[in-house]
């Protein structure tokens, strides 16, 4: 099958690194590939309800702040770049070998989805697993070599390196939660993919902000938050997602009138974290 999608993400550079924060978007790519729509039985805006929509433009002023950039430009349901490898459905993909259910797998939303919003099958037929391996080789492995590459360099750089991963979530997965509505959900894996001092760092940018904020519930991190995230080695990485009422119209898929004022109340959260512990030694924010 010829492939003339472009490259799976976007990197973006500062003119100089400040203290070795990345910023990453992994589900708000939109470049669908015309292969892609013809065997898909869905049309392109329904495929879009899946995308983390608009938050590669929210997290870009993050460039000129002095952080690292890097957004996909592959959609979320083609592959999931916030999945392993091995999160194979054998629903979506034949020849999987048997392994114990997961609810990410058995909800359809595995690294090669099954599935966009309300459970609508995004394929006619399962693929073949030789050609999700070349989806996964021409996509998901690009994306993380550069990603690895990005932490490994931080590290060396200033000591540290700290990935924010960037995200967006339906109004309705907050429709359960009692009390009030939180406006950004941040997840460190309960501790386990960052430090306090850098979770309470996010927290802290957020709350001056005047967003609400709630840890690790409903959403505490996935594959990309525990396959960097190593606090004892000073890498850390914070999820963050964000409700995506407070900048657009869901059922459009398009900015709503309160995108600038949102973006720009965001922005100042990005310009703090960009220079979190710049010029600081590496143990400010190691593990404690």
């Amino acid at each position: 099958m010829t492939d003339p999608a472009p490259a799976p993400f976007t990197l973006s550079r500062p003119d100089r690194w400040a203290g070795g924060v990345i910023f990453a978007s992994p589900h708000s790519g939109r470049d669908y590939p015309d292969w892609f729509l013809a065997e898909s039985g869905l049309d392109a805006h329904l495929l879009r309800s899946s995308e983390d929509a608009f938050v590669d433009r929210l997290i870009a002023p993050a460039v000129a702040a002095g952080a690292v950039v890097l957004a996909a430009r592959v959609p979320r349901c083609l592959v999931d770049l916030n999945r392993g490898l091995d999160e194979l459905d054998p629903l979506a993909v034949t020849g999987v070998p048997p392994r114990p259910p997961s609810p990410r797998i058995q909800s359809g939303l595995g690294v090669i989805p099954r599935v966009v919003g309300q459970g609508r099958p995004i394929r006619r037929a399962p693929l073949s697993r030789a050609e999700a391996a070349r989806r996964l080789d021409a996509y998901w492995q690009p994306y993380h070599a550069v990603l690895g590459t990005l932490m490994a360099e931080a590290a060396g750089r200033f000591g540290r390196a700290v990935l924010i991963d960037v995200h967006s979530m339906p109004r309705e997965a907050l429709a359960h939660l009692p009390g009030p509505r939180p406006q950004i959900v941040i997840g460190d894996r309960n501790g386990l993919s960052a430090a306090p001092a850098v979770t309470g760092a996010v927290a802290e940018a957020l709350t001056a902000a005047g967003f609400a904020v709630r840890h690790n519930s409903p959403f505490a991190g996935a594959y990309v938050a525990s396959a960097y995230g190593r606090p004892a080695q000073n890498r850390h990485v914070v999820q963050i997602e964000i409700d995506r009422a407070l900048y657009m119209d869901e059922s459009r898929i398009a900015p709503h009138a309160g995108f600038g004022a949102f973006a720009a109340r965001f922005g100042a959260v990005l310009a703090a974290l960009a220079l979190m512990g710049a010029g600081e030694p590496p143990a400010a924010l190691a593990a404690e």
